[in-house]
């Protein structure tokens, strides 16, 4: 029996269901929120509805107040992030069986995604002893990944629009994680992480702190930036940083803080302890957040 095909997505940009051959599982993909010129109705329900019936299960772990609205439909399967650090662990052999058979898998562009989607093509189990546990480290920036771990989310995060890199790991996965040959591919292709890595460096010396705000400008940067370690640096300054560039206003929170950015922004959808708006919004966006008392 072949293997199913592999399509990529996020939130705010799925393929068109049309594209996708058969049966489709959808794997660590969140729900669309209010926030970032996306919504709900637009991008997920628009999808939901053109998979219909091919629609075979629907694996999630971020939180999403719509979640409600598909409780009663076995196909899908959704969660918290605070129940689930990571979407592999909800991955078993007996939601694959349950699933039947699939001809796509549309899974997410991170490690976390990747890591659900080698484990659903190895009918629900581990790609190696510990691979939930690495998503989970990653995923939550909690905890420590194996090697092996850290290597495949520093590749994906250093070529974040390489298809090549992404089927580099899935590949991995599946083989095990255990050749050396594709492992040195991999470290190569996170060498450009360093650069990305020292470039956040060098931007978290720019932050300033009021109240319980961390803000930074990365607009006057010198290259390319990692978003996510920036934001986690300026977490060590406040309990919720806030970085603008010129494609949006990103403020975060620790998963487990207790923060619910949405509710304090107004937004609806999506994760509470991050959230992306428009430039546009940076003044109103700081005006609330510095005012946030923990």
């Amino acid at each position: 029996m072949s293997l199913p095909e592999i399509a990529y997505g996020t939130p705010r940009k799925l393929p068109r269901a049309s594209s996708l051959k058969g049966r489709v599982a959808v794997l660590d993909i969140a729900f669309a929120s209010s926030s970032g010129g996306a919504s709900f109705e637009g991008v997920t329900k628009k999808f939901i509805d053109g998979l219909g019936e091919r629609l075979a299960m629907w694996v999630d772990h971020h939180d999403h107040e719509l979640h409600a609205r598909y409780a009663s439909d076995p196909r899908f399967l959704l969660t918290t992030k605070a129940e689930h650090g990571a979407c592999p662990e909800l991955i078993t052999p007996e939601l694959v069986e349950r699933a039947g058979h699939v001809d796509t898998v549309c899974c997410h562009l991170d490690f976390d995604g990747i890591c659900s989607a080698a484990k659903w093509l190895l009918g629900g189990h581990e790609p190696y002893a510990g691979a939930d546990d690495d998503a989970r480290a990653v995923d939550t920036r909690m905890g420590e990944p194996s090697t092996r771990g850290e290597l495949m989310d520093r590749a994906l995060r250093a070529q974040p629009r390489s298809d090549a890199i992404r089927g580099l790991v899935l590949r991995y996965l599946v083989d095990g994680a255990n050749d050396p040959g594709l492992f040195r591919e991999l470290t190569e292709a996170a060498e450009p992480l360093r650069r990305m890595e020292a470039e956040s460096n060098r931007l978290a010396s720019y932050y300033t702190v009021e109240g319980s705000l961390a803000l930074v400008d990365a607009r006057k940067r010198g290259g390319a930036y990692d978003k996510t370690k920036l934001l986690l640096l300026g977490q060590e300054r406040a309990p919720i940083s806030l970085v603008v560039d010129e494609s949006a206003v990103t403020a975060a929170a620790r998963f487990d803080s207790g923060i619910n950015l949405l509710e304090l922004l107004g937004l609806e959808g999506g994760m509470p302890t991050r959230v992306s708006v428009s430039p546009r919004q940076l003044d109103r966006t700081v005006e609330i957040l510095r005012r946030v008392v923990i």
